[in-house]
């Protein structure tokens, strides 16, 4: 067993769990996915493996949590930790802490996405980076923003999904997907709305739709890089695995932008400023085993 301690880590994703009990030093000593259900489904299962894990390998330390929102990432609030507005049926109200504080130790979560960008800034395509913008274009939309390894956020996280890019009905006469703000960009990107727009998924249509979906994914770009100047931008998801659209996207960020910021960071083309995962789908479980850590730090 790690000398520091035992962290169990929880990737809570729209579609599915990934659970891992972990060393202080990122060893993962056992790891198991299962579907995201309802919360009567999922805890008493999560709660299981967690049991079951440190049975066999030792009492946890502390409890990393990187979750699908909209969810309370505020340890001041009294709701810390519980989901608040997502359209996902069952799981308003739902807690983390309701189903982890039985194992006594330190709960620290934060979103997905946060946890996707402090995994890549530790040990992915975010190394060397002070401060780094992790966009996932998935089941939905999200980006997370961390600096020195810390994730930002304000009165909430941040929300870059229900950003309102331009919208030609004449080009695409889409009226978007989400039930808050219709064609917002999870509302037009993400991958339930190009399924329903065109039937089926972006890396089985041509030119003309990436480069619609490019569009709206480089309206966020740009509005990234102007908020928060990030050493680097990362997008990962599903719809990004898609031929062409990275490439896409980067061509279309550097004509929103027109040289308006002039920085070494951002090279010709934009290749190395705007990347692809370098951890691929362990992004999310290396940022919650960090999480975790980050736990142990301030008890």
């Amino acid at each position: 067993m790690s000398e520091k301690g035992l962290i169990g880590a929880v990737e809570a994703g729209g579609t599915k769990f990934v659970l891992a009990l972990a060393t202080h030093e990122g060893e993962i000593l056992a790891r198991t996915r299962m579907p995201t259900n309802t919360p009567t489904e999922t805890w008493p299962a999560m709660q299981a493996f967690f049991e079951e894990a440190s049975a066999q390998h030792g009492p946890i330390a502390a409890f990393g949590v990187a979750s699908f929102g909209p969810i309370d990432i505020d340890p001041t609030s009294s709701a810390y930790g519980t989901f608040t507005t997502t359209p996902k049926p069952g799981w308003s109200g739902a807690r983390f802490h309701d189903v982890l504080s039985g194992f006594g130790a330190p709960i620290k979560v934060d979103t997905d996405v946060n946890g996707a960008a402090i995994g890549e800034w530790m040990a992915g395509a975010g190394q060397g980076c002070r401060t780094l913008a992790y966009t996932t274009i998935g089941t939905g939309v999200g980006t997370g923003v961390v600096r020195d390894g810390q994730s930002l956020m304000g009165i909430s996280h941040f929300e870059s999904g229900h950003i309102q890019p331009p919208r030609d009905p004449s080009r695409d006469p889409f009226p978007g997907i989400c039930p808050y703000h219709s064609d917002c960009l999870e509302g037009l990107a993400c991958g339930p709305a190009i399924e329903k727009r065109w039937g089926t998924s972006l890396d089985k249509l041509g030119a003309e739709e990436v480069g619609i979906v490019a569009d709206y994914i480089a309206h966020l770009a740009s509005t990234l890089v102007l908020l928060h100047m990030p050493d680097r931008l990362i997008f990962g998801g599903g719809v990004m695995k898609a031929p062409g659209l990275v490439e896409a996207v980067r061509k279309a960020t550097a004509c929103k932008l027109n040289g308006y910021v002039q920085h070494p960071r951002l090279d010709a083309g934009l290749e190395s400023y705007i990347v692809t995962p370098g951890l691929g789908d362990d992004a999310g479980i290396t940022g919650a085993i960090e999480l975790g850590r980050q736990a142990l730090a301030v008890r």
